[in-house]
């Protein structure tokens, strides 16, 4: 088996062949380990790669399995963190020379419980500037390649992990969302990636600086393996006061029960959004298709809430980048421009602004969750464009903006601050070659429906099998 066989074998035939001794995990780690090298610095997905910690884990596992050692869910396979996220003795970057200096002095939840199950960190991968933006690069680490068109943005700020994912660095890749995070990244580079309800994951410290938007969850190439991840690093958790008190369903034995009799709407605009033809008209094919393989009837939409999105969206998003604004006299001219010019245009918002904008958050959330009384999952574009250069905000065929990038992401940020689960499932490629994604949203808790649903569209329309041209 060659290191990039070795590279995109899911979890879920990963795990038994550890178990059965058919593999090792050194030899695993080592192949990946050695694809990394081979493909790094080019795709750039690495904030930090801990191949020495990373080894030594693998000895480890290697010796616990030879012993006949208890052994997790997990035993041998290696998985890489976001760099917004602690991990003990490692740098915690966040994609900013502001906390260049920074070493992580515990484990977050979700990486402890990781651990716990026998998984090997790879590593660290990269973020836009403390996950400010949707596009892939940072004043830190420069830009993370999209490896189906090198220098093409890859999405953000679950960038590495993205990329990890789609090139072959192993198979389970964990991600952030505040506003798409880890949805648009999934749709640039063409892999699966499930935002949960708010709460599912558990973080520390807990992320209230966004007014609670951002989740944890798995990025990977199939359903299964997103949800033997998140069974893993869900449930309740002593250090975030904001996360479940349910554990959570069976999610790997649940996969397949199918989703007949469910009601499936569709909203390509959301009433509002401007969508580039050629990401439409794959959105729509494919949730035909979906349709037809679940067994349900599609019903187009346009939801009252949608066009009140906007001005909340960028409002908030503003405003809460501005408590940044402390940095900006040291350290500005060493900051992403765009972040500052958001932090810029946030800073003049008063607290009695700011009252009124939640307030009105308050109403547009209750309004998302009063719409799935009438259906239980709402399809959309997960993007509305597809990679463009990595060195813009904006793609040239958009109008420009010192910081907006948010215009092309409409259909993300309604579910990060109303805390439904949603997914980004591939659904195709443009004339270019270029991924693109469909987004699933349920009902908030309803994770195991999204995973089910993701799972008959993923038979009806399989992407796994698709690999970027990295090996040629």
């Amino acid at each position: 088996m060659t290191d990039a066989d070795l590279g995109f074998l899911p979890a879920t035939e990963l795990a038994p062949m550890l178990r059965a001794k058919t593999l090792s995990p050194v030899e695993v780690t080592q192949a990946l380990l050695r694809r990394i090298e081979r493909l790094e610095p080019r795709l750039n997905a690495f904030a930090t790669l801990a191949a020495d910690q990373a080894m030594d884990a693998a000895r480890a596992a290697e010796k616990s399995l030879m012993a006949g050692g208890p052994l997790g869910r997990l035993h041998g396979i290696p998985v890489t963190i976001k760099d917004l996220a602690s991990v003990q003795d490692m740098p915690w970057k966040s994609g900013s020379h502001i906390n260049a200096g920074i070493t992580g002095s515990f484990d977050t939840p979700f990486v402890a419980r990781l651990r716990a199950e026998g998984a090997i960190i790879l590593g660290k991968t990269t973020t836009s500037e403390f996950g400010w933006t949707g596009v892939s690069r940072s004043p830190l680490t420069g830009i993370t390649h999209n490896p189906w068109k090198h220098s093409y943005n890859a999405g953000a700020s679950s960038a590495g992990a993205g990329v990890a994912a789609a090139a072959g660095y192993g198979p389970l890749h964990q991600g952030s969302d505040g506003a798409g995070s880890i949805r648009m990244p999934s749709h640039f580079c063409g892999v699966f990636g499930l935002k949960p309800s708010y709460g599912r994951v558990p973080s520390y410290p807990v992320a209230g600086t966004g007014d609670y938007t951002s989740h944890n969850g798995p990025m990977t190439r199939t359903v299964a393996d997103s949800a033997l991840m998140l069974q893993i690093i869900s449930g309740p958790a002593w250090q975030d006061h904001t996360s479940l008190e349910a554990w959570p369903a069976d999610y790997p034995a649940r996969l397949h029960d199918g989703i007949k009799g469910k009601r499936v709407a569709f909203s390509a605009d959301l009433g509002h959004a401007r969508v580039d033809p050629d990401v439409a008209a794959l959105v729509r094919t494919a949730a035909e298709t979906f349709a037809k393989a679940a067994g349900v009837d599609l019903i187009d939409v346009t939801p009252d809430w949608g066009k009140t999105g906007p001005a909340l969206g960028r409002g908030m998003w503003s405003a809460h980048l501005a408590r940044l604004a402390k940095y900006l006299p040291e350290w500005e001219s060493r900051m992403d421009p765009g972040l500052v010019a958001c932090i810029r245009a946030g800073e003049g918002t008063s607290m009695a602004a700011y009252q009124d904008l939640r307030a009105r958050k308050m109403d547009y959330v209750a309004a998302i969750h009063r719409s799935f009384q009438d259906w239980d999952f709402l399809i959309t574009p997960s993007v509305s464009v597809a990679a463009f250069p990595a060195e813009k905000l904006m793609p040239d065929h958009w109008p420009s903006h010192a910081w907006d990038w948010m215009s092309w992401a409409e259909f993300s940020y309604p579910f990060n601050m109303a805390w439904n689960p949603a997914a980004n499932l591939p659904c195709g490629f443009t004339a270019q070659g270029l991924p693109v994604g469909l987004q699933i949203v349920g009902r908030r808790f309803d994770d195991l429906g999204v995973l089910q649903a993701a799972a008959v569209f993923e038979q009806a329309l399989p992407w796994a099998d698709k690999r970027p041209p990295l090996d040629v």
